[in-house]
């Protein structure tokens, strides 16, 4: 079983920035695909920024340029830099793991609230 804590949500505004934790519960780095996705009010759940365990990422086009994944190995966790923020981002973000062999593994943080407002 694995748990992630995701937090760093909070109210900014539009032009700010905000970092989101994803705390994992072991090193899983090598072994699960990591992401962030957001779900806005209405909305289907989208990715947002993706890790592979080759070390590649993935952007959403409505984010490329302005956020940033990263991952400390030493802390088992996974963060990610939202800069330029707009009203758009506005969603609860959560964290996702899926094991990189048995895809039904596939687990989910509780969410974050990210508000994009002045």
């Amino acid at each position: 079983q694995v748990q992630l804590v995701e937090s760093g949500g909070g109210l900014v505004q539009p032009g700010g920035s905000l970092r989101l934790s994803c705390a994992t519960s072991g090193s899983i780095f090598s072994i699960y695909d990591m992401a962030w996705y957001r779900q806005a009010p209405g909305k289907q759940r989208e990715l947002v920024a993706g890790f592979t365990r080759g070390g590649t990422t993935n952007y959403a086009n409505s984010v490329q340029g302005r956020f940033t994944i990263s991952r400390d190995n030493a802390k088992n966790t996974v963060y990610l830099q939202m800069n330029s923020l707009k009203p758009e981002d506005t969603a609860v973000y959560y964290c996702n793991a899926i094991n990189v062999v048995y895809r039904t593994l596939n687990y989910w943080g509780q969410g974050t609230q990210v508000t994009v407002s002045l």
